[in-house]
């Protein structure tokens, strides 16, 4: 199975170690499980973690960004950036999810409104939309 998950998701993972996440955690170590990512997804994540917000829930938990980037590059494979997919989001910074889950027919996992509303034109090209939820889960390791 291949996923691609967006910043927010990943934040939820390690960062805010939202309960909610604790399947896609598990997931995650299933070797059969790949989860694709490009150098600009990193950067992104990157740039995040340096937002006053999240630097000041890291400083809660004595958890240094390093770690969590450390956590993304083991658990991600990086790939090239993908062509630009048939659908267009209105958030322009989350068409590089997108376009990577396009191109290797990859599960995008998202918690944005503007992804999730393109779930069923996404479906048509063999892309499956999910928040990765616990209700989501199985439906997800199964797809």
């Amino acid at each position: 199975m291949k996923l691609v998950i967006d910043t927010n998701i990943v934040l939820d993972l390690w960062v805010f170690e939202d309960t909610a996440s604790a399947p896609l955690r598990d997931l995650l170590a299933d070797p059969g499980v790949v989860w694709l990512a490009t150098h600009a997804m990193r950067e992104e994540l990157e740039r995040v973690l340096a937002y006053p917000q999240i630097v000041k829930r890291l400083t809660a938990r004595a958890l240094p960004a390093e770690v969590v980037l450390a956590l993304f590059d083991a658990r991600s494979q990086t790939v090239p950036a993908a062509a630009k997919a048939p659908y267009t989001c209105k958030d322009a910074d989350d068409q590089r999810f997108i376009d990577l889950a396009v191109a290797h027919g990859a599960t995008l996992l998202s918690k944005d409104a503007e992804v999730l509303c393109m779930a069923r034109r996404l479906s048509k090209l063999g892309v499956m939309v999910t928040r990765a939820f616990p209700g989501n889960m199985r439906a997800v390791a199964s797809y």
